[in-house]
């Protein structure tokens, strides 16, 4: 889902997905509306691209936290790999973690993005052990691995 859109200003009828959600919040809540956009104090707005970033950046932080506290310390996972591609065709590597959730049901839900300057096996592993060690997920707790559409991942 694109974050952004292509024209931002006051008066386009599509200023992009994140400013749009704000605009829909503000006409379901007046306190809300109150403080945002053309009402935001001085230039407290929050809609530069590098705000929309940071904020993003602090929703997915918060949201992978949440993630690896429900699979747990010992908890075991299993990680699916897809190749994807940016908006400039430069190769990105989709990493989604699979769990048995608190409520004991199987979870299966996104977990990262990684920018990939090339897909051969060894750099792949680079690439997802760091994403899982920074996030404090065992590599010896994986209990299996998919790779959806990439042959050259699978070798080893």
């Amino acid at each position: 889902m694109a974050f952004r859109g292509d024209d931002e200003s006051y008066d386009s009828s599509n200023r992009g997905n994140f400013i749009e959600l704000v605009k829909a919040f503000a006409r379901m809540n007046v306190n809300i509306k109150k403080v945002v956009l053309q009402n935001a104090h001085l230039n407290a707005q929050y809609i530069s691209n590098k705000i929309q970033k940071e904020i993003l950046s602090i929703y997915s932080t918060k949201v992978r936290k949440r993630i690896r506290d429900e699979i747990g310390e010992d908890g075991k996972f299993c990680i699916l790999v897809d190749e994807a591609l940016n908006d400039s065709k430069k190769g990105q590597m989709a990493i989604i973690i699979r769990f048995v959730g608190c409520d004991g049901h199987i979870q299966e839900t996104f977990f990262d993005i990684v920018s990939v300057h090339d897909t051969n096996s060894s750099t792949l592993k680079s690439d997802i052990c760091k994403v899982l060690g920074k996030h404090n997920l065992l590599v010896s707790n994986m209990r299996g691995q998919g790779y959806d559409d990439a042959s050259n991942m699978r070798g080893e």
